[in-house]
Order: structure tokens, then C-alpha cells, then sequence
């Protein structure tokens, strides 16, 4: 069944045409992946499903009750709103009896002799009871939570950006929706949460257009592929990995309607040339025909790009940490850290937000000093640093001038020469763009050329701050072969799990307590490795537990068993069951604890009625074992994450 249908659908840009004429549907249930080149219009195209920025021309139909919730790349909030306030923000019956709780409980805490207000947070108690409201409330705080904020009464605007970003993609998850659109949503969360999402993803009952450039997400997550090309839309059936195929064989088909049309082309204007002598209609329509052969516009297949770039000489020295260590906050991110990068080393940073690794990043760069230990640089280095702050953009230059500004040329490893403006294309901006005053450009095309600048001054040791936020997929693909050829050092802070394996050869591992961890290999590799550990682990708690190690088996049973299998404690995952009572429990015990505290406190000042007290208590003592019983399993599944947790330190 349709849920939207969009119908000629045209949006421009001052003379830039973004998108002309598309036409399509979304399905109930579809899992829809937006891709294309940054510039070409795919959030405008979200803000005119999402009734957020009308298009110049066409129409978008869908039902009357039909509710869309929209997450911007950049969200902003309103002055003085709180984490809650945002969370609960909407007008669905749901969200409104948990923002009505959540405002008499605040009120109630500010003024705890008032009556009324007692009386309004007693009202909201019962409604949030009559609507089953307790588990959605602990569910919303739960998922603010993984996503890493704790701090529910906060205002959003003394929180940092990723941190605002999360609270905006915790309120579009828990807002009840037809159609969710996300601009962006794997930005600014760490790798385990963006796998996370995913799995929240799959769940979602409403239908789900998204653009991202994670590549693996759109995989896992997508069932359907739109690109904007060119001002055109193509549609494709499948994940990811399916478009690829696709949109391989549409190419190729292209590139055969290109050869055709190049080859009558050539043999109009050879007839044309031989000139038949009179002027009739007939030579007038063809002369027509050979113009519009000549002008037909075609995209044809995106050219590859295959250059390996030279840089500055690079000695046998170029990075040493010795025993380095910061803290920050009060709060120890890294001590004791020992490592020698060596020339054309590959490594990749990863861990939870707020852990050190940009940090780390710029200690290397020498803007940071570390309160222990040292770094030292050698002296042929050359260092380039893609950080995660835009840099302030001239507006008022062109784009080709920014870049000159960095260098007129560079070299290839062959000594090739290649220019400003030859970069400049084999990074996206052709011809016509390279004129464009900056101020022109689009965000994720200022971070491409911001990107390209920080290359220009052929460096030898690359560091790259999460290079693939707010960078379309195309743009990632140039980078990722830019840095296949280039033959120095690099290292990579980045949540993009594709880019880890395509780049990297080895990990820093930060486990936001302190500590670092180095494995040699990409990603995928190390969290193979994770599993094969845990399923080792499990192979050894039934080891342990089967009849043949137990006290009393046969003397010849006991001596099959590894020694190293013997005397281990049981350990196994958490069911997929578990993991989620897991995640949502303590949001149910503060949810339960307030209301027991407010029940309590009605029973105090109500012991003159004896029929509200009666009532209050048997409210009271349902309250009180329902906590009791969530306490009790709270401490069952502590004790079983932990058991986990220590088995995992082993490896």
C-alpha cells in the first residue's frame, strides 16, 4: 500500500537545477536508502516529503492522518528545552500523558507542599496507568541511554553537538510515525551504537527513508535504493550491495546508447559535409537531427579514478609516543601509551565518544601537550590534519582560487604533474563548479573541498579526524583511492566501519575507562576475533558443565578435558532477550522508584481518609513488589554482564 506519492517533483537551486520531474512512491514497511554526490539535492528532497520546504513544481499525495517525523542533519532546539522536553515533544496521546507526568513530577519537585500539584502528578500517574505509558517512558529513556545521555533535566544547548544530535535521533525513534526520515543519523555515534541502531531499525514498524553515507548500514539496513544523479532519479530494488550490480549494468547500458549515438552522429555529419545542393525540408530536418545528436546530454558511466600521488620524503622516524598520557576533566582518557608509527603505517581509531581519540589525534598534530610521557616528531615530517571543525570558508572566493591557494599543482609518484583544477575534477567539481563562489556550495561539498585543500600540500603523514562525516559515498570512494595511493602515514579516527576496512591495518582501541588496546588487522577482522573469543568462551562454560568434567566422572573422561578448559567459570552471551530487559531495566526501576516515592507521600498526607489511604496503600504495595522484582533481576543480569565482561578482558 502507498503511503506517499510524489508526482513531478522539481527543485532548483538559484540557477542550479537540483532534481526535474521525479516521480515516485513509498511503500508501507520499505526501507529506503537516498543516495548521490553531496550538492545534488538530497536533503532538499527530504525537507519537501517531510513538509519542511515546499519544491518549485509537483505534488505530494498521502493520507490525511498520515504523521512523518523528520531528523535534520543539524537540528536545532528551542532556548531553554531539556533533553525530556525535546523527548517528549508531539501531540500523539502516548507522548502527551508522558509529557504531562514528566511536567507535574518537575513541578511537584519544586514545590513539594503544593496540593494541587500533587494532586495533578497523582492525575498523571493514573493516566500514565490507564495507557500503559510506564514501559514507553522507560523504553525512551532507555534508548537515551545507548546512545550515551544520562543527563534527562538538561538543557540541549549546554550539551555539545554530537551530543544534541543524539537527543534529536532518541525523539525521532520513540515518536510514533507513518514515515521516518533520517538526514545523516550515523554522525556523531560511535561504531557499537551505530550497530545498534540497526537492530532498532529492523524493528521499526513505520516505513524509513534515510541518507547516510555508511555503506555497511545502508547494506544491513535498506530494501530499496534511490539515487539522484544529474537532476534524475533511478530506483532500485535491494540493498546496497544490489544497487552496485545495478547500477553497474545501467552504465554499461549507457555507455552502449553513447557508442550508438556517437556512431550515427558521425555518419550525419558525414553526409552532411558531402552537401546536397538543395535546401529542401527534408536536409533541413536532418541538419536538426545532427544538432540535437550533438547536444544530447548524457551522464554515462562515472570515470575511475586511479592516481597514485607522490609526497614529501618521509625518514625512517616519523612518530613516537613515549609512555603518553592526558586527562581531561578530572577524567583520565589514556596513560602510559607507547607506540612507534612507522612510514606508510595504516591505523585506525576507534571507541566510544568522549573516550581520547581525537585527542590522541591532537597530540600527534602537536596542539595538544600531554601532561605525561612525550611525543616526538621526526624531522622530515609533514604533517596534514582533516579535523572534525569546519574551517571558516571564504565566501566570497571561487572554489578553484581556495585551492590554488593550497597549491597550483601536485605531483603523482611518477612526477606527473597534475593541477589545481585537475584535482579539482577527479574530486567531484567539474568545470562549471570550480567558478562557483564558495558560499554557493552546499555543506557536504564545502567539507569535500576543505578535504581536498588539506590534501594539496602532498603531505607524509595523514591524520583524518572522522574524514566521512557529512561526505557522500562517492566522495568517500575518491578518498579511499586517494589513499590506497599514497605512500605515507595515516591515521584515521572514524565510526565508519567500511572505511576501517578499507584503509586500516591495524586498531587503537579505546575502552573509555582509560585504556588502550592495539590488534593488528581492520575492523571486520576484530570484531571476528570478539566472536570467535566469545563463542570460545561458551565452548568452554559447556566444556565445564558437561557430565564428563564433573566431580565423580571416570578417570579417563577427566583426563580428555584440556587442562586449560578445567576449573573455568560458566559463561555465556546475553539472549537477544535478555540484552533488551537488559537495556530497558533501569529505566523501569527509576520509573517505578518515583512513583513509589509519590505514592508514599500521598499516603502521608491523606491519613485522615481512610478509603484514599486503603486505596493508596494497595497502589503502593503492587508498586513496591513490581520494584522489588525488577531489583531482584536488575541484579541477576548485572551479575551476568559482568561475568561476561571479565571474560572478554581476557582476550
Amino acid at each position: 500500500m502507498s503511503l506517499v506519492t510524489i508526482e513531478q517533483l522539481t527543485k532548483s537551486y538559484g540557477e542550479k537545477v537540483l532534481f526535474a520531474d521525479i516521480s515516485f512512491t513509498l511503500e508501507e514497511r520499505q526501507r529506503i536508502g537516498l543516495i548521490g554526490v553531496n550538492g545534488t539535492g538530497k536533503s532538499s528532497l527530504l525537507k519537501a516529503i517531510a513538509g519542511v520546504e515546499p519544491a518549485d513544481s509537483g505534488k505530494i499525495t498521502h493520507a490525511k492522518d498520515f504523521r512523518v517525523e523528520y531528523l535534520v542533519q543539524d537540528p536545532e532546539f528551542d532556548e531553554g528545552v531539556t533533553v525530556l522536553d525535546h523527548l517528549f515533544r508531539g501531540n500523539s496521546p502516548l507522548i502527551r500523558t508522558m509529557r504531562e507526568y514528566e511536567e507535574a513530577l518537575l513541578e511537584l519537585e519544586l514545590d513539594p507542599a503544593n496540593e494541587k500539584k500533587q494532586a495533578k502528578l497523582f492525575a498523571a500517574q493514573q493516566k500514565m496507568d490507564t495507557q500503559h505509558a510506564w514501559e514507553a517512558e522507560a523504553l525512551a529513556k532507555a534508548i537515551l541511554n545507548k546512545l550515551g545521555v544520562g543527563e534527562y533535566k538538561k538543557e540541549v544547548a549546554h550539551l555539545s553537538g554530537g551530543q544534541r544530535k543524539r537527543v534529536a535521533l532518541a525523539a525521532a525513534l520513540i515518536q510514533p510515525a507513518d514515515l521516518l526520515i533520517l538526514d545523516e543519523p550515523t554522525n556523531h555515534i560511535d561504531n557499537q551504537t551505530v550497530e545498534w541502531l540497526e537492530g532498532e531499525l529492523s524493528r521499526y514498524r513505520g516505513a524509513l527513508l534515510l541518507v547516510t553515507h555508511d555503506r555497511y548500514f545502508l547494506d544491513r539496513v535498506t530494501n530499496r535504493i534511490l539515487e539522484l544523479d544529474h537532476g534524475k532519479l533511478y530506483s532500485y530494488d535491494g540493498n546496497y550491495s544490489v544497487f552496485l550490480d545495478k547500477k553497474a549494468e545501467r552504465e554499461e547500458q549507457e555507455a552502449s546508447s553513447e557508442a550508438k549515438r556517437q556512431n550515427l552522429l558521425r555518419r550525419e555529419l558525414e553526409w552532411l559535409k558531402r552537401g546536397a545542393k538543395a535546401r529542401t525540408t527534408k536536409q533541413k530536418a536532418r541538419i536538426q537531427r545532427v544538432e540535437e545528436l550533438r547536444d544530447r546530454k548524457t551522464a554515462g558511466p562515472e570515470e575511475g579514478i586511479d592516481f597514485s600521488v607522490a609526497a614529501s620524503r618521509l625518514g625512517r622516524k616519523v612518530l613516537e609516543l613515549d609512555h603518553a598520557g592526558i586527562t581531561l576533566g578530572g577524567r583520565k582518557l589514556f596513560e602510559g601509551f607507547n607506540h612507534i608509527f612507522l612510514p606508510g603505517e595504516r591505523i585506525g581509531i576507534v571507541g566510544p565518544n568522549g573516550s581520547g581519540k581525537s585527542t590522541l589525534l591532537n597530540m600527534l598534530a602537536g596542539r595538544v601537550i600531554p601532561e605525561s610521557g612525550a611525543v616526538d616528531t621526526g624531522q622530515t615530517v609533514k604533517l596534514a590534519f582533516y579535523t572534525q571543525e569546519n574551517e571558516e570558508l571564504e565566501g566570497s572566493k571561487r572554489v578553484i582560487e581556495y585551492i590554488k591557494d593550497a597549491a597550483e599543482i601536485i605531483h603523482t609518484a611518477d612526477g606527473e604533474a597534475i593541477t589545481a583544477g585537475q584535482m579539482l575534477e577527479r574530486f567531484l567539481f567539474p568545470g562549471p563548479l570550480q567558478w562557483t563562489f564558495i558560499s554557493r556550495l552546499s555543506g557536504g561539498e564545502k567539507r569535500r573541498l576543505y578535504l581536498l585543500k588539506t590534501l594539496m600540500g602532498e603531505p607524509n603523514v595523514l591524520l583524518l579526524d572522522e574524514p566521512t562525516n557529512d561526505l557522500d559515498i562517492q566522495t568517500l570512494t575518491v578518498l579511499e583511492d586517494y589513499l590506497d595511493g599514497f605512500p605515507g602515514t595515516v591515521v584515521s579516527v572514524s565510526h565508519d566501519r567500511y572505511f576501517l576496512d578499507r584503509t586500516v591495518d591495524r586498531l587503537f582501541i579505546f575502552d573509555g575507562n582509560g585504556h588502550i588496546r592495539k590488534f593488528e588487522g581492520n575492523y571486520t577482522e576484530y570484531m571476528d576475533a570478539l566472536k570467535a573469543e566469545e563463542a570460545a568462551a561458551e565452548k568452554d562454560s559447556l566444556s565445564v558443565n558437561s557430565p564428563r568434567n564433573n566431580v565423580g566422572s571416570s578417570a579417563a573422561g577427566a583426563n580428555d578435558t584440556p587442562a586449560t578448559n578445567r576449573g573455568k567459570e560458566p559463561v555465556r552471551k546475553l539472549s537477544y532477550k535478555e540484552q533488551k530487559e537488559w537495556e530497558q531495566i533501569e529505566g523501569v526501576i527509576a520509573a517505578l522508584e518515583e512513583k513509589s516515592a509519590h505514592l508514599k507521600q500521598q499516603l502521608a498526607e491523606h491519613a485522615a481518609d481512610y478509603d484514599k489511604v486503603r486505596d493508596l496503600y494497595e497502589e503502593e504495595q503492587r508498586v513496591d513488589a513490581e520494584l522489588e522484582q525488577a531489583m531482584d533481576r536488575w541484579a541477576e543480569l548485572s551479575a551476568l554482564v559482568e561475568e561476561i565482561a571479565g571474560k572478554k578482558s581476557t582476550f
